[in-house]
């Protein structure tokens, strides 16, 4: 079994969003690199406003 790591020790980034930091998390373990938003609503949100 793997051993478990600590939320403090994973990897972090900051919205491009909200300004919010958040850490990684397993689904995003194939393209962390890609990941910008925080959430769904935070991506839906700055779609809205029609930024890149």
């Amino acid at each position: 079994m793997a051993r478990m790591r600590r939320k403090a020790d994973l990897p972090e980034k900051t919205c491009a969003h909200c300004g919010r930091p958040f850490a990684w998390r397993r689904k995003w373990a194939r393209d962390w690199h890609r990941v910008r938003y925080c959430s769904k609503g935070c991506r839906a949100a700055h779609k809205r406003r029609g930024e890149p």
